[in-house]
């Protein structure tokens, strides 16, 4: 990095996530060979040595100046790498690879009578096979496995997506046999299938994805200088532990069978194996838990302290995580839910912490859809402590004396036509008479009724405007001749390549626009631009969509944006305008942050972002991204936390503390809700039970709501049993609003008629006067025809002018805090410099 002339900010934050990254990898197996003592020769191997992954493709992916892959890493390190010949061989055999697979994607779109930008959205090239000797000198070799996905498309259990090769498996196992110290790298964003080779290799590292600095991380990890502390997040179960009960990348509905089964609640309740459980991950040093001390008080409240103790000869890290197994009785319960966790500072040999954790009960109550509550039935709750869900001893019982109602609401979300998936009843584990138990009444457990009336609250502003000025306002700012796919990620005029802002036709009345960039992987901008006449912006030599969509775009589009790109470029070279950068740093993804188990870091990665957006002029962040990783093939869950909702509202919330501590800057929490397929993600349905729904798929927006309160939510692309979500008042009015508190401003995700729009599909796009009826303030990032379509849907009756008063208020509100947040602190700055 220090090669690089790099912004005192960037250096600063790329030295940040550089020193705590390896809090995000995860050491699944561990001989005891390393790390090395010192760099050496070394035999380097797989398709992520030098096209190391950083991130995840889509509006996940980060336009940074550099990136640094694990030969590099290596290198700056002082290793010397022994195979060049064979990095070589593998890259003639990738790009060979590329243009049948292209033919092979283009004929697939053509049968499916789909434009192949918006098919092969995403689509990722399988790993092709090869035939290369291990030649590598030394007696120490890395393989780099690698797999990328993204936004558009889904996994799937193929050799080279989800399972491994009998290439990979070849080579390595030849690895693993031919070398004295070997390391399998897995530089991936979420679970492939090692069953082929995890028995036999004895040295496995999930690095995941860390951003621009993945490689330098890898390097430092391998040597000892960091050392991995990362727990996983997701079930590791391979292809023969697929529970195979729910549907998944299904076109039209899809049936989520399995209710809230879902990810370990299902392994451990069926008692199935997996390949590394839920919460599991080893360090170079070992760890030990000692007694614990825990009290409940009557309303619930379980307070808990327990000592770490490091027994190992290497310092680190270790995660305690508290799970309860609630009684089964009229409502069938998962045998283990994730209660609490906590994680101890660095611990050196010998080295012990005390950590304090605690919870709530009412914070795993059950859904009861008949009563229309939430729930606490009576009965013993077991208390379990331990490292992973499959490594834990009980420790304590509550006795509930009686069933305590903890939330009266109603059932919002519509009805389904299957039964969702239930265990075999089985004998709960009794608690041992050496174990203490604790009796409590549960009449001192509160009870809240929610209340769905809102009470009228507009703004002045949004009343003394026309029908067509609160059209214009809850439609995102529009240009009318620009052509559809420019819109897709790029639909601001002020700040060069975000996505997208609010309407700048209404700043006569003193309402400026907010500026959205897309994440989670850090800011996605164009790298350089220029700033035009009036003050728009563009961007500045080749634009980063081309490069990343050139293959999938038809040649006369693609001849089209190049050439226009290479006309702006000799017209801003000639008028000798001045070019500026606005370069952002890639933080590790979704999953790798959640996987360190770690809030404060996320709470300062969050501040990172945060830091970024106030430089650049950027008022809301289109991240965190928190959905379930209900399926292992969804090929977003690369940006999402966990299969556990407590993990991913608890890290949503902490990364939307650091990003709002920035004066004028927000999150968008998304995509709400059951966004857990990409496959027709625009146009399917997802059935999901009442009860799985307000147990796994909101739970998590709800604590990361109550938590951090963010400044915006989008809504996602898909139907929620039947209603399209932009356009379910159930959930942004009823569920958002009266049950969550939630104070923001509600947005589409990036809707787009002509590129979005299920052309033969079951279901129709959203109607914008509906989902201005239902409480989603903006629809985004918005066309003229979006305009129009709900100033006809007002004249229709599908939505009152009341609607519409209600959001544009909303928006205002927001868009005064956070413009004049952001200018006050522009001042501030300015005083400063001239002093």
């Amino acid at each position: 990095m220090s090669a690089l002339r790099l912004n005192d900010y960037e250096k600063a934050h790329l030295e940040s996530i550089l020193e705590e990254a390896s809090e995000c990898a995860v050491l699944l197996k561990k001989k005891g060979d390393f790390p090395l003592e010192k760099p050496g020769r070394i035999a380097l191997y797989g398709s992520g040595a030098r096209r190391t992954i950083k991130g995840g493709t889509g509006s996940g992916d980060v336009n940074s100046r550099f990136d640094v892959n694990i030969e590099e890493g290596l290198k700056r390190a002082g290793f010397i790498i022994t195979t060049k010949d064979w990095l070589d061989a593998y890259d003639r055999v990738k790009r060979e690879a590329v243009l049948p697979w292209i033919r092979r994607l283009r004929k697939e779109a053509r049968e499916a009578r789909q434009f192949l930008a918006i098919y092969g959205m995403g689509a990722v090239m399988p790993e092709p096979t090869y035939d290369l000797s291990l030649e590598g000198k030394g007696d120490t070799a890395v393989y780099v496995l690698s797999r990328v996905s993204g936004e558009g498309s889904d996994r799937r259990f193929l050799p080279g997506d989800f399972l491994l090769t009998k290439t990979e498996i070849r080579d390595i196992l030849a690895c693993q046999a031919k070398y004295r110290h070997f390391m399998l790298v897995l530089n991936v964003g979420g679970p492939v299938d090692l069953s082929p080779v995890a028995d036999q290799v004895e040295n496995i590292l999930l690095l995941s994805q860390l951003g621009s600095v993945t490689g330098l991380v890898c390097a430092r990890i391998l040597l000892g200088i960091d050392y991995p502390s990362g727990k996983l997040t997701t079930s590791w179960a391979g292809q023969a532990g697929d529970p195979k009960i729910g549907d998944f990348a299904k076109k039209n509905d899809t049936r989520y069978r399995e209710g809230i089964y879902v990810g370990y609640r299902f392994y451990d309740t069926a008692g199935q194996p997996v390949l590394f459980p839920f919460g599991y991950g080893i360090g170079y040093s070992e760890f030990r838990l000692g007694e614990e001390r825990v009290s409940v008080d009557p309303t619930g409240h379980v307070s808990l302290e327990v000592r770490v103790k490091n027994t190992g000869d290497y310092p680190g890290k270790e995660t305690v995580q508290i799970y309860l197994s609630s009684p089964d009785g009229k409502l069938d319960k998962p045998y283990q839910e994730l209660a609490a966790f906590a994680k101890s500072g660095e611990l050196p040999p010998k080295g012990e912490a005390l950590l304090h954790l605690e919870f709530d009960l009412t914070d795993l109550a059950s859904y009861d859809s008949e009563r229309e509550c939430y729930l606490l039935e009576k009965g013993l709750y077991l208390l379990r402590m331990g490292t992973n869900s499959r490594d834990t001893r009980l420790i304590m019982g509550v006795e509930l004396e009686h069933t305590c109602i903890t939330r009266r609401v109603k059932n919002l979300l519509g009805t389904v036509d299957f039964t969702d998936w239930k265990p075999e009843k089985a004998d709960r584990e009794p608690l041992p008479k050496e174990l203490p138990l604790v009796k409590i009444s549960g009449r001192e457990i509160a009870c809240r009724t929610i209340s769905y009336e809102r009470k009228k609250d507009t703004d002045p502003l949004a009343e003394s405007l026309s029908n067509e000025e609160l059209a214009l306002l809850t439609t995102g700012d529009f240009n009318p001749n620009a052509l559809y796919l420019t819109a897709i990620g790029e639909a601001s005029v002020h700040v060069s390549g975000a996505a997208g802002e609010t309407s700048n036709r209404l700043r006569k009345k003193g309402l400026k626009s907010l500026i959205m960039a897309d994440g989670p992987a850090g800011l996605r901008l164009n790298p350089h631009y220029v700033v035009n006449r009036g003050g728009t912006v563009s961007s500045y030599g080749q634009n980063p969509m081309i490069d990343s969509m050139g293959l999938l775009l038809p040649k006369v589009v693609l001849w089209w944006m190049r050439r226009s790109s290479n006309r702006a470029m000799r017209r801003i070279r000639k008028s000798g305008m001045t070019v500026y950068d606005q370069f952002a740093t890639a933080i590790p993804i979704g999953t790798a942050i959640a996987q360190t188990w770690n809030l404060p870091l996320a709470v300062s990665w969050g501040a990172i972002v945060g830091d970024e957006m106030e430089r650049f002029g950027i008022h809301l962040w289109l991240a965190p991204a928190l959905n379930i990783h209900r399926n292992v093939r969804c090929g977003r869950n690369f940006e999402y936390y966990s299969e556990d909702p407590l993990i991913s509202g608890k890290f949503a919330a902490a990364i939307t503390r650091g990003v709002q501590q920035n004066p004028g800057c927000g999150t968008t929490i998304k995509h709400f809700a059951a966004n857990n397929q990409e496959t027709n993600r625009y146009g399917n349905n997802s059935m999901v039970s009442e009860r799985a729904m307000r147990e796994i798929y909101l739970r998590g927006f709800d604590i990361c709501i109550r938590e951090s309160q963010p400044c915006a939510l989008m809504t996602s692309y898909n139907l929620l049993n039947g209603v399209h979500t932009s356009c379910s008042r159930a959930l942004n009015e009823d569920i958002l609003r009266s049950e969550f508190g939630f104070e923001g401003i509600v947005m589409t995700d990036w809707l787009i008629e002509r590129g979005t729009a299920p052309k033969r599909g079951k279901y129709p796009s959203p109607d914008p006067a509906l989902v201005a009826a239902a409480g989603n303030d903006l629809f985004m990032p918005g066309s003229r025809k979006d305009y129009q379509r709900t100033l006809a849907g007002l004249a229709q009756g599908r939505v009152r002018r009341e609607d519409l008063l209600r959001d544009a208020s909303r928006l205002i509100r927001m868009i005064k805090r956070l413009t004049s947040e952001a200018d006050r602190a522009k001042d501030r700055a300015h005083r400063r410099e001239e002093r």
